[in-house]
């Protein structure tokens, strides 16, 4: 892909192009409008509800474009309900005919997607970055994702899907050494200077709400302070909840160089 948009409606709008294949877009488009303003029908509705549905259907395993493809919608309309597009915010109408596709994939049904199912790979990717960037080595998470450390590498660096039962195990592993760093020793030195070379995040850098999303970006990596080696310098939770009985969020966060929201997020984590 080069970046060009592709020849169609939007083409035809936002650069003036009036080839052949544009004029028939946008004629197509118009006869579309008239007939819905003569059948009474709506032109567009409201984005909200079909995003949320998207962040629900993620959550059971079936990302963006999975749904794209189950609703039979383009995977780009799906990026620009969930995301928008470049220099333009998340749309706030949409088709009719879109929502009605996206919201027909109902996710009391997931049992029928089986395991084998291929999801975008970008959250299982960060977490697993973020576990080396806390000192855990990437043999180590082979070993206990039960993969080579040779498909490990290819996993971390060059694949793009992932299945949904790996997704979970996955997940599973990063719920459980999240906030286990792992024994100061050269092995745990090693991993987070490799993972400091390549800008791989922190565990505290991420939201659970953000982590799958690819266009999010890690939040506060510069604001953390840390140990040698690239450990945080919060303390355990149950001093930070005796902390935050005596001072204010926002002064707590400043104690610490870290945002108010990574408190937060600790502390989620923690409960």
């Amino acid at each position: 892909m080069n970046g060009e948009r592709p020849h169609g409606r939007a083409k035809y709008v936002m650069e003036g192009c009036r080839c052949d294949v544009c004029r028939a877009a946008n004629a197509e488009y118009q006869r579309h409008r008239s007939r819905q303003r003569a059948y009474g029908r709506p032109l567009s509705v409201d984005a909200e509800p079909v995003r949320q549905h998207l962040l629900a259907l993620r959550n059971t395993g079936i990302g963006r474009r999975r749904a794209a493809d189950l609703a039979g919608v383009s995977h780009s309309a799906v990026s620009h309900i969930l995301y928008g597009q470049t220099g333009y915010p998340p749309a706030k109408r949409i088709r009719p005919e879109t929502a009605a596709k996206i919201l027909a994939i109902d996710p009391a049904d997931i049992r029928r997607f089986t395991d084998k199912a291929r999801v975008d790979i970008t959250g299982s990717r960060r977490r697993l970055q973020a576990l080396v960037a806390s000192g855990r080595t990437q043999r180590e998470l082979a070993v206990r994702l039960g993969i080579t450390p040779a498909n490990f590498w290819i996993f971390m660096h060059r694949q793009t899907g992932i299945t949904v039962a790996k997704q979970r195990q996955i997940s599973e592993l990063y719920d459980e050494l999240w906030n286990r760093p792992p024994a100061d020793g050269s092995s745990a030195r090693h991993a987070r200077a490799y993972a400091k070379r390549h800008g791989w995040a922190p565990p505290l850098a991420w939201d659970d709400d953000t982590i799958d999303d690819p266009t999010a970006e890690p939040a506060g990596v510069e604001e953390v302070r840390r140990k040698p080696g690239g450990q945080s310098k919060l303390p355990p939770s149950d001093e930070l909840r005796w902390l935050l009985g005596q001072q204010s969020l926002r002064s707590v966060a400043q104690r610490y160089g870290v945002r108010p929201d990574t408190i937060e997020q600790a502390l989620r984590r923690s409960a």
